[in-house]
């Protein structure tokens, strides 16, 4: 994939380029990154995890054919140019069938490769690290780097028979953090040692060679570490550049290759420019972007309270918190504590198990009549200043306007602008 191995040569040129990967299947999301890249004329990383979207559907119903289509028709929709799009699947591996004995999990995350690679992604992060049922925990360096070989053959096998071609690029890794942020709270973190990040490289070459796949090594781009960065429900650990100076440097020495950084989201716009500069140069970024259409959500909802009688109000907060009771399955593991704790978490934690539930029929409906009530007429700028006081200032100066998806756009892209910023290396 041209776009990624050219920002890689540029990166380790001395240019300081990363990119950023929208993790997300959210319709608003997608659309306000979308928008955000052409009008900026860059290429765009969307990826999609292996338990959103997979060969029998994921939470999302989509398979990677169904990702791949709906991304598409949106681009298009849009004026986006299909030529700057890049799909990624992250997290390809065993991690939906662990519960199940490796050799059947296995299967199962070979078939998921498939459907990925004939699907037209082309970034493939190989997971092999969770432990499957009569597996040890954890699992060594090299029984991971073994089934990510065994993945990549498959990959490899799959592009050649779709494309012609064996174009993919790679990411590997085995300290990969929990997707969506952690289940605990968290006050420190380790950092990868290089000594660690040596072994994972060692181990994965080693395995590509085993099965004959030295040729591709140039097109594994990335490297998963913990650079120290994470979040839990309320709690962000930022990046602290002095901790992973050793790290760092490790990876200099090596042409072709860059960290990818994990749960990234919450970070400081400085600690992100920082992390690029410091050689993790892809920044994944997702409860993030799902957690500012929340806070857009919530606020259009205040204003709907202040501007419609309650009898015609949608009601979105009271009938998205009814349904996340009525069906507690994706937040009751990961919101603890009392009954006000775990309300407040439901509607406000960093690690938004909301995003599960937007598309949830009732909520759909609650969410319709909230924008059927505020579409009539421009909102008021005084009840934008109170809600939503950063797009007030977008909208005063021009650049938006005062409509309720021109508003959610924006603060979505807010969030977006600055790993944008981040990943400019020396070129702003």
């Amino acid at each position: 994939m041209k776009h990624l191995t050219e920002m890689v040569r540029r990166h380790k040129q001395g240019g300081g380029d990363g990119i950023y990967a929208i993790c997300s299947a959210h319709p608003l999301v997608l659309e306000a990154a979308i928008c955000f890249a052409r009008d900026q004329g860059t290429p765009l990383l969307i990826e999609a995890t292996s338990n959103q979207v997979d060969q029998f559907g994921g939470y999302t119903g989509m398979t990677p054919v169904d990702f791949r289509r709906f991304v598409q028709t949106l681009a298009a929709r849009l004026d986006y140019p299909e030529q700057n799009l890049i799909l990624g699947g992250d997290h390809l591996g065993p991690n939906r069938w662990q519960h199940s004995p490796a050799a059947q999990a296995m299967e199962q995350a070979e078939t998921l490769i498939q459907h990925y690679v004939a699907a037209g992604f082309k970034k493939i992060h190989l997971d092999c690290s969770m432990s499957c049922a009569d597996d040890p925990t954890p699992l060594t360096d090299d029984i991971v780097a073994e089934r990510a070989a065994r993945l990549a053959k498959v990959a490899e096998t799959a592009c050649l028979r779709a494309f012609g071609l064996c174009d993919l690029v790679y990411v590997i890794g085995t300290e990969v953090p929990v997707p969506g942020g952690a289940h605990e709270t968290l006050n420190t973190l380790d950092v990868t040692t290089p000594q660690a990040a040596q072994a994972t490289l060692q181990a994965h070459f080693n395995a590509f060679e085993r099965e004959g796949l030295s040729t591709l090594w140039p097109r594994i781009i990335g490297l998963v570490v913990q650079p120290g960065v994470e979040f839990d429900n309320a709690n962000v650990i930022d990046y602290v550049a002095e901790k992973a100076v050793s790290l760092s440097k490790m990876i200099e020495g090596i042409d072709t290759l860059i960290y990818e950084a994990h749960s990234t989201d919450y970070q400081t716009p400085q600690a992100l420019k920082r992390l690029v500069s410091d050689h993790f140069a892809i920044l994944k970024v997702g409860p993030a972007l799902t957690f500012a259409l929340r806070e857009a959500l919530f606020a259009l909802a205040c204003i709907e309270e202040e501007l419609i009688p309650a009898r015609a109000c949608s009601g979105l907060r009271a009938v998205l918190e009814n349904v996340m009771l009525d069906k507690p399955g994706y937040w009751q593991d990961h919101y603890h504590g009392d009954s006000h704790s775990r309300r407040l978490a439901r509607g406000y934690s960093y690690s938004d198990r909301v995003r599960y539930y937007w598309p949830d029929k009732e909520i759909e409906e609650a969410l319709a009549h909230l924008l059927r009530n505020l579409a009539d007429e421009p909102l008021p700028l005084p009840l934008i200043s109170q809600y939503l006081p950063l797009q007030y200032i977008h909208v005063r100066e021009g650049r938006i306007v005062a409509t309720p998806h021109a508003l959610i756009i924006s603060h979505i892209q807010d969030v977006i602008r600055q790993y944008h910023t981040a990943c400019q290396g020396n070129h702003e």
